[in-house]
């Protein structure tokens, strides 16, 4: 077996989606890599993603920007959390590079957690940074605010220019001199849309709707008022212990058996949070998108530009949404027309540039 490290942000489940999107595409490639993944986003997410081609190591790999909700941060709590976990201690970043010497890694992927880069300087291996935004990117934004991040901006810049192989991924949020851009990276589909819909037992000829905050727990105000839609079901993850159908809705538990693009890609539009792996699902599915930036959050408007340029969708506002002044526009979202995608998934040129640096090495 092939050992590689991924270390991997759980700032959502945006970069879970990503890297296993990349994980499916290398052992694609090559059947003999196995996967050390280094993470605190729960296990089952993977397992339904890429069972059998990884092993799970719990470990806080980055504080990113902790979530009040979906759609707004909490920096006083993450300005605590990072005076805590930078800079790294040292003995730890020892301890976790004879972990993956011992593990026979031959190299670690990073999506974007800069402690990657810190232990495969460490252990004397290559690491590979995988990113549509970096973390000192995102801090910097705050600098002018009460919010002090300047030295964590700092010292995570100068971690970041250490990694052997720098990949992005559109959208990108801050172009660089790189080793390889790629088109967006989404989950590949596993299932037809007939089968999904037959699956959540939706009847044929109605239009479905996905209601997705990326991950992150959320409580709809606006459930009752989905009812007056009667000709469009919804499907609602998150909202349920078990699956239920109630009238038009169907709620799902936060981990299900239906695989997220799958049901993506079995619906006639998505209205979620404007974030990477639900954008990329989107548009790869080539379905319309009502999307909800986060005004608080940098990468928010690089997304809306490329969701205006490359796909079809509308901007439904933080308010709008949970006031459900949505459902007043929301078969023209429906109606948008859908588009044929013919490029390839950027999670195949992201896997092959990966391999031919394994074979290089």
């Amino acid at each position: 077996m092939l050992s590689i490290a991924y270390f991997i942000s759980p700032h959502g489940y945006g970069h879970a989606a990503r890297a296993c999107a990349v994980m499916a595409a290398m052992h694609k490639l090559n059947p003999s890599i196995k996967f050390q993944i280094f993470t605190t986003i729960p296990e089952w997410f993977f397992e339904q993603s890429i069972a059998g081609i990884f092993l799970y190591h719990n470990l806080l790999t980055d504080i990113g920007i902790v979530q009040e909700t979906p759609l707004r941060e909490d920096l006083p709590e993450t300005l605590c959390r990072l005076n805590s976990f930078l800079p790294y201690d040292q003995s730890h970043i020892m301890r976790l590079s004879k972990e993956i010497s011992k593990l026979e890694c031959r190299l670690i992927i990073c999506d974007i957690s800069p402690m990657g880069i810190a232990v495969a300087r460490k252990a004397g291996i290559p690491s590979v940074l995988v990113e549509n935004f970096t973390w000192d990117w995102v801090y910097e934004n705050y600098i002018s605010t009460d919010f002090p991040v300047g030295k964590f901006v700092d010292y995570l810049r100068k971690i970041y220019n250490y990694v052997d192989y720098h990949i992005q991924t559109e959208p990108v949020c801050s172009y660089q001199n790189v080793d390889l851009s790629a088109v967006p990276i989404s989950r590949e589909v596993r299932a037809t849309s007939q089968q999904i819909r037959q699956g959540l037992s939706i009847p044929e000829g109605v239009k479905v709707v996905l209601i997705t905050m990326g991950g992150i727990p959320e409580k709809y105000q606006f459930l009752e008022r989905l009812a007056d839609q009667s000709d469009i079901y919804f499907i609602i993850p998150g909202c349920s212990q078990t699956m239920r159908l109630v009238d038009n809705l169907v709620l799902l538990p936060r981990h299900s058996d239906f695989f997220h693009p799958d049901i993506v890609n079995a619906c006639d539009a998505v209205i979620g949070k404007l974030g990477y792996s639900t954008l990329a699902e989107v548009y790869h599915a080539g379905v319309p998108y009502g999307y909800i930036p986060r005004s608080n959050f940098k990468e928010s408007d690089i997304l809306e530009e490329f969701v205006k340029k490359q796909m079809n969708g509308r901007a439904i506002s933080e308010v709008q949404f949970q006031g459900a002044g949505w459902l007043s526009y929301l078969h023209e979202i429906v109606d948008l027309p859908g588009i044929e995608r013919n490029d390839p998934n950027g999670a195949v040129e992201v896997a092959q540039f990966i391999c031919r640096v394994l074979n290089n090495s």
